[in-house]
């Protein structure tokens, strides 16, 4: 009998350090994806942290004590800037553990590759957005992008990076999924990062999952992560979902795109992994609440979907940004299953952001999005419609019994905004 948890936890307290940091190092990129959170552009911006900076951000976190956070150099593309290797050593002689997340453009050459891993890099990251070239190249703004990182994938396996291949899913690709994992399997990729399409940047113009459909997808990821490790980004109730399938007396039967992904996943793969691997338990990590994004110029936000500024590693410390700042949510704690409706508190820090901070209509136009994508709990909440209603009038295809304590702080949120 397996004795491994559903859901981990970190050991250590994720109030006052992060369990990963992601460091959009430029905004820089040659591709245009669709779905990008940071409206890349060509160009670095003026402003963006210089190498200085840069080391003294990567002292900052290795200034923790052990276990240090998880470091993510991302973009924009990082390829872009000259001192990313110097960035990768200098992380690695801190002794902390630095991965990187590039675009497939063509500064990401073999030699690159080998130079990140001979600098310290420990995994590397690769997007793939559809099982074809037509889809992913759409997706990426650029052909021959999807060619290109199916060609590069061997040589960052051989280099000894864990691979991990990272797909947004929407609308328009989900039905390719099935043939995506096979292809992320063929790759040789540690683990599969799924995306939920949270609509900030470019991706405003795309059209994510509904409710309905994001919870058949998530337990269909659930299914097949008995075939390689899977991670969801932006959808913590996978979470509950994990939670859900554990108990003996439960049962998901699933709607139409539940039964289309199943029965085209055993076409392809088998109904049984030829080698079941154990599935690997989500982690209890979200936004501000073990995790942390630091952008270009040294913004810290609780997420790069979540537009709340917390302030700037140039002028403040990040270890006192994260545990002071009053835009970093303090999550409301699980309750137990009832009947009633549930009521969360809402916690003092985020009584008292500032909302009229926001700074225009499209960050508090994402604030919305983030917080109905982000429905996320450990249980069942059986809830009255009202309480989004306001957010959300035809109240988004949300079946009541799996709205989360998030939308009871977002409807009191947007409620005091008057929106």
């Amino acid at each position: 009998m397996s004795h491994a948890p559903t859901v981990r936890t970190v050991r250590h307290d994720i109030n006052t350090k992060p369990f990963i940091v992601i460091w959009e190092v430029t905004r820089a990129c040659a591709l245009v994806c669709k779905h990008c959170r940071a409206d890349a552009q060509h160009h670095a911006n003026p402003r963006q942290l210089s190498t200085e900076d840069g080391l003294k951000l990567l002292d900052a976190l290795a200034s923790y004590p052990r276990p240090y956070p998880l470091v993510v150099l991302t973009g924009g593309d990082p390829c872009e800037r000259d001192d990313l290797e110097q960035l990768v050593e200098y992380g690695t002689s801190l002794g902390l553990n630095v991965s990187i997340s590039p675009s497939v453009t063509p500064k990401l050459t073999p030699e690159r590759i080998s130079s990140l891993r001979e600098a310290g890099a420990k995994a590397m990251s690769m997007s793939l957005d559809g099982a074809t070239a037509a889809t992913h190249d759409s997706f990426r703004g650029f052909p021959g992008t999807f060619d290109a990182t199916l060609a590069l994938a061997p040589h960052v396996v051989g280099c000894g990076f864990r691979l991990q291949i990272n797909s947004t899913l929407t609308r328009s690709n989900i039905h390719e999924a099935p043939a995506l994992l096979k292809q992320v399997i063929d790759m040789g990729a540690h683990m599969w990062y799924t995306f939920f399409l949270v609509p900030t940047g470019r991706g405003t113009q795309l059209h994510s999952l509904s409710p309905t459909e994001r919870e058949d997808v998530l337990h269909w990821l659930h299914d097949v992560s008995d075939r390689i490790a899977i991670k969801t980004t932006e959808a913590p109730q996978y979470r509950r979902v994990a939670l859900q399938r554990k108990q003996p007396d439960y049962a998901y039967s699933g709607g139409d795109l539940y039964q289309q992904l199943t029965a085209q996943t055993h076409k392809l793969l088998g109904e049984v992994p030829v080698k079941p691997r154990r599935p690997r338990p989500p982690m209890a990590v979200n936004s501000g609440s073990g995790f942390a994004f630091i952008d270009h110029i040294g913004d810290v936000y609780p997420s790069g979907f979540l537009p709340l500024h917390c302030g700037n590693v140039t002028d403040t410390s990040f270890a006192d940004i994260y545990e002071h700042s009053p835009r970093i949510p303090e999550p409301p704690r699980p309750r137990p299953l009832g009947r009633q409706v549930q009521r969360v508190r809402i916690p003092h820090r985020l009584r008292r952001f500032p909302l009229d901070r926001l700074r225009n209509d499209r960050q508090l136009s994402s604030l919305r999005s983030y917080l109905f994508i982000r429905a996320a709990c450990l249980e069942k909440v059986q809830l009255e419609a009202f309480l989004f209603a306001h957010m959300y009038p035809d109240g988004g295809g949300m079946s009541a019994q799996c709205l989360p304590p998030i939308l009871l702080w977002g409807s009191t949120l947007m409620k005091r905004r008057h929106v």
